[in-house]
């Protein structure tokens, strides 16, 4: 409903650099909400940004539109009058689609925000929002999932025995290779620039998710399970909580 969006986009996104994808064409972000006039000042204001938009009534029509399109990020309501929100993130990701998704979602109980997170989202906004808020952090999630290259030269990270690509994009540990999100990818990015230095909450929000994320320090905690799961599986463990004081990685001894 329009109650629930204000309109300040135009201003922020007019003296932000233009993001496109890496051959220069128009990035593509797929918009699913069963508001239409939501749609359409959502739409309007990526638009504005110089994307090419698509949307979607439903939860089929976003699967569907995912497939087709191959949208560099997707703006997912969590009720949807077919299959909700959390369904259609589930088969995507099911099917190997990691595109970054930004939920909408209603609900402001903190259970029901990290939901979405704790599903394989990567980032929410609550009604009523603003298109500058959504713009601004699909941009922070669409930098987030490119492969950048390091200023060095050189693209690898490496503490002990496990490496980060920053170019390639991979992950490895001791040979076995290991796939990640675009969120854990720079959460792991962020604790491997920083070996054996003690990263807070804060500092990670920070960096990661580029804005305190309404105090919500749980969302750290969700993701450094997620990677521990991933990194440290049937392996001596390399990233240790210091408690009260925040995470740190180092290599094994």
């Amino acid at each position: 409903m329009l109650e629930s969006v204000t309109t300040s986009a135009p201003t922020t996104a007019a003296a932000a650099p233009r993001l496109t994808r890496a051959d220069g064409s128009p990035l593509r972000v797929l918009v699913v909400d069963d508001e239409n006039s939501l749609t359409d000042l959502l739409s309007m204001a990526l638009r504005y940004e110089g994307w090419d938009v698509k949307a979607a009534p439903d939860g089929q029509t976003a699967l569907t539109l995912a497939r087709e399109f191959k949208p560099d990020a997707i703006v997912l309501d969590v009720m949807l009058p077919d299959i909700d929100g959390l369904q259609v993130l589930g088969r995507l990701r099911n099917g190997g689609d990691d595109t970054p998704i930004l939920f909408l979602t209603a609900k402001d109980a903190v259970e029901d925000r990290v939901t979405g997170l704790t599903a394989g989202g990567d980032d929410y906004v609550t009604k009523p929002f603003s298109l500058e808020e959504v713009v601004a952090r699909l941009r922070g999630l669409i930098r987030r999932s490119a492969a950048l290259v390091s200023e060095g030269g050189d693209s690898r990270i490496t503490v002990g025995d496990l490496v980060l690509d920053e170019e390639s994009y991979e992950v490895n540990r001791a040979g076995r290779e290991i796939e990640l999100t675009a969120t854990e990818f720079e959460l792991l990015r962020f604790l491997m620039r920083n070996p054996r230095r003690v990263l807070s909450k804060a500092q990670i929000l920070d960096r990661v998710w580029s804005y305190d994320f309404g105090g919500k320090s749980s969302v750290v905690e969700i993701y450094i399970s997620y990677l521990r799961k991933k990194i440290d599986a049937g392996e001596e463990p390399m990233i240790h909580t210091v408690r009260g004081v925040g995470y740190v990685i180092k290599p094994v001894s």
